[in-house]
């Protein structure tokens, strides 16, 4: 019987789930342990090996490769990482130092574009659609960010950046973002961004669920102002993506994607934007919860 190893790289802990290639929603093994990315990127490789023997141990099952969700991704020119938030990680040659460190070959994509693929294989996609061609899921929550499945497989791109939703421009008013351009969609849209909005506006901090209780509960105008900026904005950025791609199925996930209003009003708002006269893509909340990231990372080695 073959088996499906993957790996979810997180800031803070290192998931190994291994999955059966003919049932993939049987989970063989699943297991944490922490990240501990303080102690440096050399740890980490440390730490991913520790885990990995584990899992061998527990399961008596020798892995062929394993895939990897990573907080970057792997530029396909100069093989090494960028665009991490474990910064550690930038600049390495993570997928050889892996390999190396390993014994086997591995597979490395963006932890978004390895969200989109679970959802878009085994996930929510499959609820709305029998057979999806293209989707795109959607990440909305301390960040913004995207990745494409097309026929069942994640297109990376040129660059390695395919997908990457959050860093298109949107809104001067988002301001400078930490890539070094401006109104980013995740300096307008983000959690964070709409809590500094509103904190901007009406003189108090409150985090995102608290601003919206007052937009639904119509106590406070400056919340109705800030959730609409949310509606207003998430309308404006998937409706370029709806332009672009014209995916069968759009799949929201991060902590934003709870929120009822964006399938709902913000879905009829979308409307406004794109480029036909009548809005078809099926926009649905996740269903793999938090194993989305390391379901996709093991669907990488199909």
């Amino acid at each position: 019987m073959q088996y499906l190893w993957g790996i979810d790289l997180g800031g803070t802990k290192i998931e190994c789930a291994v999955l059966k290639a003919d049932d993939r929603q049987s989970v063989v093994a699943r297991k944490r342990i922490p990240t501990e990315a303080a102690k440096g990127y050399e740890h980490i490789i440390g730490q991913i090996v520790k885990l990995v023997e584990m899992v061998k141990a527990e399961t008596h099952l020798v892995p062929q490769s394993v895939g990897f969700a990573t907080p970057g991704v792997l530029d396909p020119i100069s093989q090494t990482m960028k665009n991490c938030n474990t910064v550690c990680m930038n600049g390495k040659a993570m997928k050889v130092d892996l390999e190396l460190a390993l014994g086997l070959p591995v597979l490395l994509a963006n932890d978004a574009n390895c969200f989109a693929l679970a959802e878009a294989t085994m996930g929510a996609a499959l609820q709305v659609h029998d057979n999806p061609e293209v989707v795109f899921g959607v990440i909305m929550g301390t960040g913004v960010g995207g990745g494409v499945v097309v026929r069942g497989r994640v297109i990376n791109g040129r660059q390695g950046i395919a997908g990457e939703w959050g860093h298109n421009f949107l809104d001067e008013s988002g301001g400078e973002c930490y890539c070094g351009k401006r109104g980013c969609n995740e300096q307008v849209f983000a959690g964070p961004a709409l809590e500094r909005f509103y904190a901007q506006i009406s003189g108090q901090n409150l985090k995102m669920h608290e601003i919206l209780n007052r937009h639904l509960a119509g106590t406070d105008p400056h919340a109705s102002h800030t959730i609409n900026r949310l509606l207003e904005m998430y309308a404006k950025a998937i409706s370029a993506i709806i332009n672009v791609l014209d995916p069968d199925v759009i799949v929201l996930g991060g902590g934003l994607s709870n929120i009822d209003l964006l399938y709902s009003e913000g879905y009829q708002r979308i409307q406004k934007y794109v480029f036909n006269n009548r809005l078809d893509t099926l926009i649905v909340r996740p269903a793999l919860g938090d194993s989305a990231g390391v379901f996709g990372a093991a669907l990488l080695t199909v």
